[in-house]
């Protein structure tokens, strides 16, 4: 494992030329690896894995969406995709990627498959950090490892079509046969991660619960409302408030801060707009501070956890999804971000 500086603070990290695919194709050679659900992250590992070389099959229940997606993705019932009792019995991977309300359910099914020697992989460090919520202990005598791709699984399988691997966290629980690092660095490579960095599971899930909440969605949908509405109430039209709230983050600013940094978008903005960002940005930050500290509060205690567990494990939980995110969908600002879309250059083929 190599040492990268980051900041100036000193973290362990798997790179591909250290640990190329060759190399982990040769860890993971007689190992069949199960992907137990195919939902949000499941196709895109299963398929990065099958594509990169390895011994892939998928468990899923049947009849289900679900299944029938896997199937239409190439694999085959009976020979690559199976219950997830067959599945589970066939891998000495377990790739437990189901929802974290769905693998509570599911874990007493899968525990007696559970037998020394085999590794179980997370993608979330949730079931294991909250196991006195969750009821998800392992056995002692297998490995229990992580990998998390700091992504959906739809940008892991995009990236990778594309040529290029997504950023992975990962971790070890429990090294019961001496071979979890290799395994788990493997995997990470495997599912066509960029690089690997070291946590744990704790930190795994602090991390992810308080970014999803925060600046990934949670927060960056309650800015672009506020900016929009207040756009609106001063007289802007749709199209200008989204293009302005929306439309030239993500489309110009965002990816210039992917590309080298924040100052470098910055220095790569009008002079107006550099005086202002730089005038205002801390104002927003001491204006927020105080969220994110009750946000990672919540986290921290286990009650975020909990809320999460109470509100997917509810019968109408999906009726209830659809109709908040139907709320969404039917604002003002994301139809108009709709029109807007339908307008960039490759959505309506205008020419250069």
């Amino acid at each position: 494992m190599a040492k990268m500086n980051f900041g100036g603070v000193e973290e362990n990290v798997a790179t591909r030329e250290e640990f190329p695919l060759a190399k982990a194709q040769e860890v993971l050679k007689d190992e069949t690896i199960a992907i137990i659900g195919y939902g949000v992250q499941g196709p895109g590992q299963a398929l990065n894995l099958r594509d990169n070389g390895f011994n892939v099959i998928v468990g899923q229940r049947s009849p289900s969406l679900s299944w029938d997606k896997a199937v239409d993705d190439g694999f085959v019932p009976g020979e690559t995709l199976f219950s997830i009792e067959e599945a589970c019995e066939r891998g000495t991977v377990i790739q437990y990627l189901l929802s974290d309300a769905a693998q509570i359910s599911c874990w007493e099914t899968i525990k007696p498959y559970l037998t020394p020697g085999k590794a179980l992989y997370f993608s979330h460090g949730f079931a294991v950090t909250y196991k006195e919520r969750t009821g998800i202990i392992p056995p002692a005598d297998i490995d229990v490892i992580l990998v998390a791709p700091k992504g959906s699984g739809t940008s892991l399988r995009r990236m990778f079509v594309a040529g290029r691997g997504l950023n992975s966290s990962y971790a070890i629980f429990q090294d019961a046969t001496g071979r979890a690092k290799e395994r788990v660095v493997a995997l990470g490579i495997g599912i066509g991660s960029g690089y690997l960095f070291e946590t744990n599971f704790q930190k795994e899930v602090y991390s992810d619960l308080t970014g999803e909440r925060g600046s990934l969605m949670g927060a960056i949908q309650g800015l672009f409302a506020a900016q929009y509405d207040l756009l609106r109430s001063k007289g802007h039209s749709p199209s200008e408030a989204f293009n302005e709230t929306v439309e030239e983050a993500t489309q110009s600013l965002y990816p210039l801060v992917a590309e080298n940094g924040m100052d470098w978008m910055y220095a790569n903005c009008s002079t107006t707009a550099q005086r202002g960002a730089l005038d205002w940005w801390k104002k927003f930050r001491d204006a927020v501070k105080p969220v994110f500290e009750e946000l990672y509060e919540e986290v921290e205690t286990g009650r975020e956890a909990q809320a999460s567990i109470d509100s997917n494990s509810q019968a109408d939980y999906r009726v209830r999804l659809e109709s908040e995110l139907k709320e969404l969908r039917d604002s003002e600002m994301w139809q108009t971000g709709k029109a807007v879309r339908a307008l960039r250059p490759e959505n309506a083929k205008v020419k250069a």
